[in-house]
């Protein structure tokens, strides 16, 4: 018997004020008229009998951009990484990523429970760790030792303050998994945010990858959906546990639909969330007691400690102000999206300095 229901989400109560400014989290966006209107426009079939011509346009769209052979839309990143990890790994194997990987951290104990994976956390700055860390994780191979099959890379490292990757990095560390006959895989929820913030295109970034994932729902604004690439025998296996998971879908072009709204109109608009991150980073870092970590991205994360204002507390007082900011690692984080205008971050740094007041 269970102790706590603790994990089901609260329903709101419904006099609840929504926020004013959300910098929860860029999950919190909410398609845009344009996006709803494409939406209603799709052409619609049966995406689980095959013949939903918008998913397979999306699936096509994604497989090119990534450089893969093939694609497949699915439900949730989260079920991108669950997928990838059954078709590329075995019950007892072992996938190596850095410690504070969305795989360990926010998928509920799913490997664990499904995949029978094994997960080798390695430390590093902001969410990456170098070459020279991943050489000194080889195991022998011996029957003693789980049998290494995987490297993970989140790519933006999110509890790592929304960090790129540098291409070089990536490509020193797909090439070492190659020398080991591992495989690789990039879990791309923020993907596009970092191939905007490089200057890199999408290929040319994943090009290491056996797989690689896009989630829609952040920056890019959709309600649902992610796309995985990989090649065609991937794919193809990446059908069954599709299946078996239950994320085939019916009319699932009209999310899809929305997908390609987002390809189409909300890629390069990223640098703005990334110029207004940074904007708000300036901000905060001239409040007494905050302590800044500058943003690659569009994800700013500042440590309070100083200010002697619990992380609660802080929370609650902005929320009574109709500013929403999330905490993670000890840290408060706040996020800018398509939803986030420039004229939003004074008010939200002074409404945080009101907050922070002992």
């Amino acid at each position: 018997m269970y102790e706590s229901l603790a994990w089901t989400p609260a329903r709101p109560a419904p006099d609840a004020p929504k926020p004013r400014i959300n910098l929860y989290s860029d999950t919190q966006t909410r398609p845009t008229p344009a996006m709803k209107e494409a939406m209603m426009r799709a052409e619609l079939g049966d995406e689980q009998h095959g013949d939903d011509p918008t998913v397979w346009e999306l699936c096509d769209r994604m497989a090119a951009l990534m450089g893969k052979e093939a694609a497949i839309f699915l439900p949730s990143g989260t079920m991108c990484n669950v997928v990838a990890i059954l078709v590329h790994c075995g019950k007892g194997d072992e996938v190596v990523a850095h410690e504070t990987a969305h795989i360990l951290h926010s998928e509920g104990g799913t490997h664990a429970a499904l995949t029978g994976v094994q997960i080798m956390g390695l430390a590093g700055a902001r969410g990456m760790f170098t070459p020279d860390q991943l050489r000194a994780a080889i195991r022998p191979r011996t029957r003693y030792a789980p049998p290494q099959r995987l490297l993970e890379i989140e790519q933006t490292a999110n509890i790592g303050g929304g960090a790129v990757w540098p291409l070089e990095v990536l490509t020193e560390l797909t090439g070492i998994a190659r020398e080991q006959g591992w495989a690789t895989h990039m879990d791309g929820a923020r993907l596009l945010n970092a191939t905007v913030a490089a200057g890199i295109a999408p290929a040319e970034m994943v090009a290491g990858f056996d797989s690689v994932w896009l989630d829609f729902t952040k920056g890019l604004g959709a309600p649902l959906g992610a796309v995985l690439c990989g090649s065609r025998q991937f794919i193809d296996q990446a059908w069954r546990w599709k299946q078996r998971l239950g994320g085939s879908m019916r009319q699932g072009g009209i999310c899809a639909a929305a997908c390609i709204h987002a390809l189409d109109h909300h890629v390069e608009r990223l640098a703005d969330d990334h110029a207004n991150a940074r904007a708000l980073a300036r901000g905060l870092a001239q409040i007494e007691g905050v302590v800044v970590e500058q943003p690659d991205t569009n994800l700013v994360f500042f440590d309070i400690a100083g200010t002697g204002v619990p992380i609660a507390t802080a929370q609650e007082r902005l929320a009574a102000q109709g500013v929403w900011v999330s905490a993670l690692g000890g840290r408060l984080r706040a996020c800018t999206h398509l939803d986030v205008t420039a004229a939003m971050i004074p008010e939200a740094v002074d409404a945080i300095r009101g907050a922070l007041v002992a």
